[in-house]
């Protein structure tokens, strides 16, 4: 058994809410013990060496405490700022995509159009050569595809 399941399992309930709430005032100054400091319900439990559950169904009151003091700090959450970071980047990389995907496109329309004039010119070169050589030309493959 971990230190915090037996902490847990010899706490009351008043003790249980002024470990939360002195954890609570650590995340916030930014005086961390325990956590990583990220203004979340995660590290709030880790902070008060309690189980998150106990955040999110026995004391429900101080969790939504926790997050109306975050908001009213002003503070973006550290995960929040990581996230939208990742989502910025994943953003520019999507477009890097779409630029290269457009270009792709269009130098396959590019290099459709030259095939086309070369079957065609092919085909013209083919005539031509039957034309000067009478249809003279015979092929030195047997019928049936063998040698």
């Amino acid at each position: 058994m971990n230190s915090v399941a037996r902490l847990e399992n010899t706490m009351t309930p008043p003790d249980e809410r002024r470990m939360i709430r002195d954890a609570m005032d650590r995340l916030l100054t930014g005086n961390v013990l325990r956590s990583t400091g990220a203004l979340t319900i995660v590290s709030l439990a880790q902070e008060a060496g309690v189980k998150r559950h106990l955040l999110t169904h026995r004391h429900t009151d101080l969790k939504d405490e926790f997050y109306a003091k975050v908001r009213a700090q002003g503070k973006v959450p550290q995960s929040e700022v990581a996230l939208r970071d990742r989502v910025k980047a994943h953003d520019e990389s999507l477009e890097e995509l779409r630029t290269t995907v457009r270009q792709l496109r269009s130098e396959n329309e590019a290099l459709r159009r030259m095939n086309n004039v070369l079957a065609i010119e092919k085909a013209g070169a083919e005539e031509a050569l039957k034309e000067v050589l009478g249809g003279g030309v015979t092929s030195i493959f047997r019928k049936g595809g063998g040698r």
